[in-house]
């Protein structure tokens, strides 16, 4: 039984004899820093069963629980909390119960899986900022997850097909010039990416006299939206005279569809088209120029996931799921889960749980993109029998798109639907505003990379404290603290928060950053060095009597000691930013205790001993919480 629940079950027993009151649950939380205390058990909950003065009933259970609790030492009432002081006894023999601080707090792989979803990048530009914290996001939940006892699978969705890809398709087989990965010097995601802006910029070109000619009532004769245009005419004219709010903003919005319609009148829209109509259709040209861009692709992004860290388990590709879904979509009918409309379109009735119709299947009897995620999820269970879950890292503006995925799910019947999650996460802004891939204003992953390394080395010189490293190891170093910056920035933040997102800023080694942590940990290793075998005692457990510890100590192992409960509670919330807030507040701690405790210094061999395996403890949870979040640690800075 853990001291918590010894807690509660006394509580629960005081209350029980002093006030002949039964209580169903007690409320523990840790005691606030400004009171003395190490659990406080709030009594104004106790009020329901028990009649009287706050204080009062809580002087009343504490005096009880110093009685028949040994691990209670004293207390104190503020006001409707008891703060209760747990004995240094209970510190020690914690900490030295702990054998192996290299594993404390993970839990021991259980049998049902979970498959987490991230990255899911579109094969026709390199990953970029935005991809950064998702692929942080899903590989450090990942590792919370089997931290916490469970299986994990790692998996992706490539969107290797699509309109997108056949922009970049089209422009390098009009403008490439035969050019290669290796002929061009560039990674393969980046040449494919810069035929992707290259459409971009033939398109305006087409766009623009298309655009004015129809805003001039100029379109042609046969054309599908002529009505439409026509009425569209008359409203421009007639908001020339109309100076609202209102018609200013229709007027913008007409535009808008105008400027829409011109894209898709265009030569090279129309091409691109026809190119992906080919590809459906299976025409050996298209799909060779389509396996060979994508090929450049796949080794690029492997190349940056090895760059940042980060692994999957298993990869799926649109281009082999975009058929899948239409069966169940047809057992769907049957269970009326689904419905038929006159036109042969298929919908879900979503009114009564708060939402609307969702389209399963057009009437031409093609799939959207809901089907094939139904076929997808239900694929995947299929392919592994033992995932219970599943964990979506996918932007914010998905949210509705998945509530309405997971709703048809459970509706289908399907038992794991109910263990689905969409892990929505906010958008990374730059100091320069808003990111655009098919204007080639993105912050490419690989050179963000490549400048966090940078400034690194830039702030590591100005330091010098790394003079007798070699070259390699500077090297290594930069890389290992330009990525740490990156990943704790990012990670430290709610995944729900919009980030804004300054290099500058990340690599600082003051404050709540990832180079703080990194640096702290290095600091541990240098005393752990200039420690070496200090006692006998200091590998094994510590005589106890021996012992008197400074309440600078008691703070750092009161801290120690939650780690097992952060990690279950990021597992649970799908945060890494607990397990790195969590971090930081050890590292705080523990630079408190370094500069007001000697460690090396004292006398007292039992003590030194004992400061060296605090130390020690602290050290290797720094390196087991970074690992959940994929950032390495240095042995020296």
């Amino acid at each position: 039984m853990t001291l918590q629940q010894t807690l509660e079950t006394q509580i629960k027993t005081a209350v029980e004899k002093l006030y002949g009151a039964k209580l169903e649950s007690v409320e523990l939380q840790p005691t606030r820093k400004d009171f003395e205390g190490d659990i406080t058990a709030v009594v104004f909950p106790m009020l329901r069963v028990v009649k009287g003065n706050p204080a009062q009933i809580g002087e009343a259970i504490g005096n009880y629980l110093v009685e028949h609790v040994s691990e209670i030492e004293k207390f104190n009432v503020v006001q409707g909390f008891l703060n209760i002081v747990l004995s240094d006894s209970y510190y020690l023999n914690f900490f030295n119960s702990v054998g192996d601080f290299s594993s404390f707090g993970k839990v021991p792989q259980g049998n049902e899986a979970v498959m987490v979803e991230y990255s899911s990048p579109n094969t026709n530009k390199p990953l970029h900022l935005g991809h950064v914290r998702n692929v942080l996001l899903g590989y450090s939940v990942a590792e919370i997850e089997k931290a916490a006892g469970k299986k994990v699978y790692k998996t992706q969705i490539i969107n290797d097909r699509g309109i997108h890809i056949c922009k970049s398709m089209l422009a390098w087989e009009r403008f490439g010039n035969g050019e290669t990965p290796d002929s061009a010097g560039l990674k393969g995601d980046h040449l494919v990416g810069k035929y992707y802006v290259k459409f971009d910029s033939e398109l305006k070109k087409q766009v623009e006299p298309i655009y004015k000619s129809y805003l001039a009532g100029n379109y042609p004769d046969n054309f599908v939206n002529k009505i439409t245009f026509e009425g569209m005419s008359q409203y421009i004219e007639s908001a020339k005279n109309d100076k609202s709010e209102e018609a200013q903003k229709n007027l913008k919005v007409f535009k808008e569809q105008i400027y829409g319609y011109a894209l898709y009148s265009t030569e090279i829209m129309q091409s691109a088209q026809e190119m992906l109509r080919k590809w459906e259709a299976g025409d050996a040209e298209t799909v060779a120029l389509w396996n060979k861009m994508n090929g450049w692709v796949y080794k690029g992004f492997e190349e940056t996931y090895k760059s940042i860290g980060v692994d999957f388990d298993f990869y799926y590709y649109e281009s082999d799921t975009y058929l899948l879904g239409k069966d169940i979509i047809e057992e769907g009918i049957k269970k009326d889960v689904f419905f038929m409309k006159d036109d042969g379109s298929v919908w879900c009735d979503l009114t009564e749980d708060g939402l609307d119709e969702k389209l399963v299947l057009r009437s031409d009897g093609t799939a959207v993109y809901m089907t094939q995620d139904i076929g997808t999820a239900v694929q995947r269970v299929k392919d592994h029998p033992d995932v219970g879950g599943m964990i979506y890292t996918v932007g914010n503006e998905q949210d509705y798109h998945f509530k309405v995925l997971f709703l048809i799910l459970k509706k289908l019947g399907y038992s794991w639907a109910k263990n689905l999650f969409h892990l929505s996460y906010g958008m990374v802004d730059l100091p320069s505003g808003k990111m655009k891939s098919r204007e080639g204003t993105v912050v490419d992953a690989d050179d963000l990379i490549a400048q966090m390394t940078d400034t690194a080395r830039i702030i590591s010189e100005e330091l010098g404290k790394i003079d007798d490293f070699s070259k390699e190891e500077k090297e290594t170093l930069y890389r290992m603290i330009g990525l740490g910056a990156l990943k704790y920035y990012i990670l430290k933040v709610d995944p729900k928060k919009r980030i804004l997102f300054n290099p500058e800023e990340s690599v600082d080694f003051q404050g709540n950053t990832g180079p703080f942590i990194q640096y702290t940990y290095a600091r541990i290793q240098s005393i752990l060095r200039k420690a070496g075998e200090v006692s006998p005692e200091a590998s094994g457990a510590l005589d106890l009597t021996a012992v008197e510890m400074h309440p600078k100590e008691k703070e750092l192992i009161k801290i120690i000691q939650q780690f097992p409960e952060t990690i279950q509670l990021a597992a649970e919330n799908y945060s890494p930013a607990l397990i790195a807030n969590y971090t930081y507040d050890l590292v705080k701690e523990f630079n408190s205790f370094y500069q007001n405790v000697p460690i090396l210094a004292t006398d007292n061999e039992t003590e030194k001993a004992f400061r060296v395996k605090i130390s020690k403890a602290v050290g290797e949870i720094i390196k087991s919480a970074f690992a959940l979040l994929g950032i390495e640690v240095p042995e020296r800075m």
